[in-house]
């Protein structure tokens, strides 16, 4: 699985790099708009630190806008990855992303017929949202089981980008079912390693050899 980190933060990318398991960066409006950076210039800065796909989304509504802004986007830097959302418009933005060979990861996924189509036009990644339908009692778990089938069905070349991971458990059981990609908030990353017993084991440890040497 790979680990993408879902924050346009130059910091904090900079801080998950250093860990050793940063493939990519995912970015929205709403991430772009906590920086006080021109947009453009900051997703050049943070292609050209992380050197892997960061995604960049589009903020119109209408399928020929979507395009004019997913080729300025896709000129910025070869990493680039234009999002779009998974919507109509999205869809006819796709098709002609897609025909001009622009990256693209379908974003806003809530349920595998979704997935299927976006698979099916040829996206490079597709982005089902966990965490929000946990928030509202529905298995999200299930779903990403049902787009891992269906991928696997027919032998979709689209990987599974699993979105919305609110803690370690969503990335286990996004790694068991066989998503692709995890994209991850910096403190998610943080918490993957964190258990009180790894940090008890270590002040016994420390300890214990401070004893040893008198």
């Amino acid at each position: 699985m790979k680990f993408f980190a879902d924050t346009a933060n130059l910091d904090e990318i900079r801080r998950v790099k250093s860990m050793g398991l940063l493939d990519g960066v995912t970015t929205n409006p709403s991430l772009v708009a906590k920086e006080s950076m021109d947009f453009h210039k900051l997703i050049g800065e943070i292609c050209e630190l992380v050197q892997g796909p960061v995604s960049a989304e589009v903020t119109a509504t209408e399928a020929d806008k979507m395009l004019l802004q997913a080729r300025e986007l896709s000129s910025i830097s070869e990493h680039v990855v234009v999002k779009l959302p998974t919507t109509t418009e999205g869809l006819k933005a796709l098709v002609r992303c897609v025909d001009e060979g622009i990256k693209t990861n379908m974003t806003l996924v809530f349920q595998p017929i979704q997935a299927l189509a976006v698979a099916k036009i040829g996206a490079t990644y597709v982005s089902p949202f966990l965490g929000r339908l946990d928030d509202i009692g529905q298995e999200a778990m299930a779903m990403l089981t049902s787009i891992r089938t269906i991928y696997d069905n027919y032998d979709f070349d689209t990987q599974i980008l699993a979105a919305s991971l609110r803690h370690p458990l969503h990335i286990v059981q996004a790694a068991e079912i066989g998503a692709d990609v995890a994209t991850l908030p910096p403190a998610v990353f943080e918490k993957m390693l964190a258990h009180p017993l790894t940090d008890i084991g270590l002040e016994r440890f420390l300890a214990d050899w401070k004893k040893a040497q008198g």
